[in-house]
């Protein structure tokens, strides 16, 4: 088995809360806030390249969220969406 640890700094966005309407091609679409928007971006700068692994297997993610406040509708979805194939784009 092996191990990818790796920490990536700032604080997550909540992306279900603070969704923004747009238009795309003339057809309203609704996407993530800006905030989830710059998290993601810097998040997969802070990936290093021994973690930019495509795997076909069954992972375990085990991880370490620090917020600045304990609101309830924080939700750990942003980073997940992160450490999906997103860097490839």
């Amino acid at each position: 088995m092996t191990e990818i640890s790796f920490t990536i700094l700032g604080e997550p966005a909540s992306k279900a809360n603070q969704r923004k309407i747009v238009q795309i091609a003339g057809r309203p679409a609704v996407i993530k806030s800006e905030k989830a928007r710059a998290y993601e971006r810097d998040a997969l700068a802070q990936i290093p390249p021994r973690a930019r692994l495509q795997l076909d297997v069954p992972v375990a993610v085990t991880m370490r969220i620090w917020y600045a406040t304990e609101r309830p509708d924080l939700d750990a979805s942003v980073i997940l969406d992160v450490l999906q194939d997103r860097y490839r784009k």
